[in-house]
């Protein structure tokens, strides 16, 4: 029986690896920061004008969205529902179709609502990170973390053009040419971007971190109350 365990351990804990992302080594660390509204606020404005054009979040609405980010909704349908079909209460859908999708890219771009617990918020962060100039490549560009991605590099006007450069084997990305925005400026915005889809990914999160102290005060009332109830009933028999 303890062989059988032992065997269906090592099977077991190489899927789990796969499943949570594959192999992380070399991601650089992002710990999300779900109570910072203004950063969710910016990831949310970064997808739609630079992902939505290609990426979905079909489980997610606008109203959710801009309830839980406390985000006007004139604010909203003037500017980050972009399609005249779309209104405030729909989902987060986009208008390609992912037949012809696949024939362009290869592959139809993948809706992002889950993206974050299916690879992690490491992944992402990293991921946004590592694009660069590749010419043998269809799209003209790669990425280290997902090598001969399909999806070319929307962002490359705002973080500007890395080249993969290696010396005795030790491959680096080194920023050639500049964008709109400096390299710790695009990096916060990627952190942005990357914090939205994890909030995304767990919408019920943020209500359940500000309820979390509430929770916590009652229990300790009530136990409090519990003790000198208990100690009440027990005083005769003692």
């Amino acid at each position: 029986m303890k062989k059988s365990l032992l065997i269906l351990c090592v099977i077991w804990l190489p899927m789990t690896a796969l499943a949570a992302g594959g192999d992380t080594a070399g991601l650089r660390s992002m710990t999300p920061a779900l109570q910072d509204k203004a950063s969710l606020q910016n990831g949310m404005q970064l997808f739609v004008n630079y992902c939505m054009g290609c990426h979905s979040l079909q489980y997610q609405r606008f109203s959710r969205a801009a309830e839980d980010l406390d985000i006007p909704r004139g604010l909203v349908e003037d500017h980050l529902i972009l399609a005249e079909e779309q209104a405030f209460n729909d989902q987060m859908q986009i208008a390609m179709d992912a037949q012809q999708s696949g024939t362009w890219f290869g592959k139809a771009p993948p809706d992002l609502t889950l993206v974050t617990r299916l690879r992690s918020s490491d992944w992402l962060y990293s991921y946004l990170l590592s694009f660069y100039r590749d010419a043998e490549q269809p799209t003209g560009v790669n990425n280290s973390v997902f090598p001969a991605v399909a999806m070319p590099n929307v962002l490359e006007p705002l973080q500007g053009v890395q080249q993969r450069v290696c010396h005795d084997g030790d491959c680096q990305l080194e920023l050639v040419e500049q964008g709109r925005l400096s390299p710790d400026a695009f990096e916060r915005a990627m952190f942005d971007l990357t914090n939205f889809l994890v909030y995304v990914g767990e919408p019920s999160r943020l209500k359940a971190q500000a309820l979390a102290p509430k929770v916590l005060i009652f229990l300790a009332v009530f136990a409090l109350l519990a003790y000198f109830l208990k100690r009440e009933y027990w005083r005769d028999i003692h």
